[in-house]
């Protein structure tokens, strides 16, 4: 009988209960309100930083007439010391008149030169690419399984020499080409991404969080180095190595210093140069160009966006 005499109090005080004032369904709302206000001015700088891409694909299907129409005076030179005034409002737009691919049928089959830099970029970046990521897997097991003073200053330098810019390295890497007598070919600009200490940097921090207890397990039972960092090592860091992977190819994929110096003849030089040295007659076809040099960017960014969270975050898979 109590304890059905408990029951009925403790069910009586609950009705009994005031509903209250309401506060947490007006935090609801708030908490709602500054959301939908951030989505807001997150979407609205998105837009904004978009606008340049849009705005070179449109125009690459614009007729060479047309965008000299709308953007011939600020490409035009005058007489008076080279430099430019824009007499006319310029007019952005972003639906052509009329659909041409005239510039695309330019670049693609009538000068076959716009290509050659295209394969030029392609035979650059993708050996930095692949051999740095290889430079960097090993050398970030090195700096992770194997501690001591020595190895962390080496460390600490790589770290320093990754914070300055490259036109600071540029003069020395000039002198060390020259020395080598491999100026003017492509090993010039292979050495030096090759070795570059941002993939050593980013793939040590990530592989330092692995846990010791899972390498020395391995060890325990019978594990060689050499399989620790095949099999353990390289598949938490998967991500990472697609971080890396990425983040290298849009950096040297975009180099513009580097070939102007270490590349005296144009003709090796990639797409990119080409990009930055827009003349007057050109403005179509480099709207064209650039469009064309933005795909593997982009296809490389889509598929491995989830990697590239991943591997920044440092969450590969990594459980402690």
């Amino acid at each position: 009988m109590s304890r059905r005499k408990t029951e009925t109090v403790r069910k009586q005080k609950f009705r009994e209960k005031p509903a209250g004032d309401g506060a947490p369904s007006r935090r609801k709302t708030g908490y709602q309100a500054r959301i939908a206000v951030i989505t807001v001015i997150a979407a609205f700088f998105a837009v904004l930083f978009l606008l340049p891409t849009i705005l070179t694909i449109a125009n690459s299907f614009m007729s060479a007439s047309e965008i000299s129409a709308n953007y011939g005076k600020v490409f035009s030179t005058t007489d008076t010391g080279g430099k430019v005034y824009i007499a006319e409002k310029v007019n952005l737009k972003f639906i052509p008149d009329m659909v041409s691919f005239s510039q695309y049928i330019t670049v693609l089959f009538k000068s076959p030169e716009y290509l050659l830099k295209f394969w030029n970029s392609v035979i650059l970046v993708v050996p930095i690419v692949i051999f740095q990521l290889l430079v960097a897997s090993l050398a970030a097991y090195s700096f992770t399984r194997y501690r001591g003073r020595f190895k962390e200053v080496i460390f600490f330098l790589y770290t320093i020499l990754m914070l300055m810019p490259y036109q600071v390295t540029l003069v020395p890497n000039y002198l060390v080409s020259g020395w080598l007598h491999i100026l003017d070919t492509n090993w010039a600009i292979w050495l030096p991404g090759i070795f570059s200490p941002f993939g050593v940097f980013l793939l040590t921090k990530f592989m330092r969080r692995i846990p010791v207890s899972v390498m020395e397990a391995a060890k325990i039972d019978g594990a060689g180095e050499w399989q620790i960092f095949m099999k353990i090592c390289m598949p938490l860091c998967k991500g990472a190595l697609y971080s890396i992977a990425i983040l290298v190819f849009i950096d040297y994929w975009n180099m513009v210093e580097q070939p102007l110096i270490l590349l005296s003849d144009a003709e090796t030089h990639p797409l990119s140069v080409f990009l930055s040295k827009i003349n007057k007659g050109e403005i179509g076809l480099a709207f064209a160009v650039a469009t064309i040099y933005m795909v593997p960017s982009l296809l490389i960014f889509l598929y491995g966006e989830d990697y590239l969270v991943e591997g920044i975050t440092y969450a590969g898979g990594i459980k402690g």
